[in-house]
C-alpha cells in the first residue's frame, strides 16, 4: 500500500468522502450533511438504472424518473454546503496519518478521515445478441421493479441458472402466460417439474439464440437455435451480479458470496462497516439484491454509523489534547 508523507492541514481534510452518487451515496451524504460533517461525493455518472424510464417501489416517488431523483438529491446535498464532484476515482490509499487519499482521473486528490463506497454492481448478462440493448426495457429480472407495468404479458423465462425455476414460480404471480425455456429439461427435478406444471408454466427445451424485434423496436419473441420462435413480449433472465469494488483492492477489504448465490459483494457488518475499519459500504456494492429503497436506507444507516465513529474519534482527540495542556 502506497504511503503519502505530504503535510496535510486540518482544513484540507474531509470528514467523509463518498464514492458513488446513486441513492445510497446521496442518502448517506444527506445524513452526514445534516450532522454538520464535511462531505464530498464523487460520482462517475453511470447509474445502473439509467436505462429505466421510471423508478418503482419507492414510497412517494413511484413512477418517478430515476435520473430526476438523482438530480434532486444532488441539489439537496449542495444546499447544505457540501460538494458533488463529477469524476472517476482511480485509486484509494492510506497515508502515514491514517487518512484516505483518493485520487481522481482528473488528477484531483482528496484526503478524508472516513470512506463510504456506494459504487453499485455490474450486471453480468447472458451472451445472447440484443440482451444488453434491451436490458431494463423488455429484458428484465426483478418482478418488484417491473412486474406491475408488464403484468399479464406473455413472457419467457431463461432457464439454466441455479434459481431459474424459483424465478419462474415467482413471476407467475404477474402473468399466466409464461414459458420456461431451458437448454436441458433433464436437469429439472421431479419436484420442479411438478411445481411448474401445477402453475401452468410451459417448459420448452432449447437454447435461445437471438431476439425477434418488431418495427416499433419492441420484443416480439425469442428465437431458439433450431429456428423456432416463441412469441413473447418480455424475456426474464437471471444475471449474476458483481459488486464494483475493484478500487478497494489496496485496502483490507473482503468479498463474499450473496446468500442466494446470485453474485459477489463486499463483506460488511449490519451498518456497512467493512474489514477495513474506516471504510463503509452501502447499496448494491454491499447487497447485490437490494432495491432502491433498501439502498437509500443503507446509505443513511452507514452515515449514522460513520458519524458515531467520528464522534468517538473527536472525543478521544479532545481528551488527549486536554491531558497534554
Amino acid at each position: 500500500m502506497a504511503k503519502e508523507t505530504t503535510l496535510i492541514t486540518h482544513q484540507d481534510v474531509l470528514d467523509v468522502l463518498i464514492v458513488g452518487g446513486g441513492l445510497a451515496g446521496l442518502g448517506g451524504a444527506l445524513m452526514l450533511s445534516r450532522a454538520r460533517r464535511s462531505v464530498v461525493v464523487v460520482d462517475a455518472g453511470h447509474p445502473r438504472n439509467a436505462p429505466a424510464a421510471h423508478t418503482h417501489g419507492y414510497l412517494t416517488r413511484d413512477g418517478f424518473p430515476p435520473l430526476e431523483m438523482l438530480r434532486l438529491g444532488r441539489d439537496e446535498i449542495r444546499s447544505y454546503g457540501n460538494q458533488i464532484v463529477d469524476g472517476e476515482v482511480v485509486s484509494v490509499d492510506k497515508n502515514d496519518a491514517g487518512l484516505y487519499v483518493v485520487r481522481l482521473e482528473s488528477g484531483a486528490t482528496y484526503h478524508a478521515r472516513r470512506l463510504l463506497v456506494t459504487t453499485g454492481l455490474v450486471d453480468e448478462l447472458p451472451d445472447i445478441p440484443g440482451i444488453a440493448e434491451r436490458w431494463g426495457k423488455d429484458v428484465v429480472h426483478c418482478p418488484y421493479c417491473f412486474g406491475w407495468e408488464i403484468r399479464d404479458e406473455p413472457m419467457a423465462i431463461l432457464g439454466g441458472a441455479a434459481h431459474s425455476v424459483a424465478q419462474a414460480l415467482m413471476w407467475r404471480q404477474w402473468t399466466d402466460d409464461l414459458t420456461f425455456v431451458t437448454p436441458d429439461s433433464s436437469t429439472l427435478s421431479s419436484t420442479e417439474r411438478e411445481q411448474l406444471s401445477a402453475r401452468d408454466i410451459r417448459v420448452v427445451e432449447g437454447t435461445i439464440d437471438s431476439l425477434a424485434i418488431d418495427d416499433d423496436d419492441r420484443l416480439r419473441g425469442v428465437v431458439l437455435a433450431d429456428g423456432t420462435t416463441i412469441p413473447v413480449l418480455v424475456l426474464v433472465i437471471a444475471p449474476r451480479f458483481s459488486a464494483r469494488g475493484a478500487l478497494l483492492s489496496t485496502l483490507d477489504i473482503e468479498l463474499s458470496e450473496h446468500p442466494a448465490g446470485i453474485g459477489s459483494q463486499i463483506s460488511a457488518d449490519a451498518t456497512g462497516r467493512t474489514t477495513d475499519p474506516g471504510t463503509w459500504v452501502a447499496g448494491n456494492v454491499a447487497d447485490v439484491s437490494a432495491g432502491i429503497m433498501q439502498s437509500a436506507a443503507s446509505g443513511v444507516l452507514a452515515a449514522a454509523a460513520i458519524n458515531g465513529d467520528l464522534i468517538r474519534d473527536d472525543v478521544a482527540h479532545a481528551v488527549e489534547s486536554v491531558r497534554h495542556q
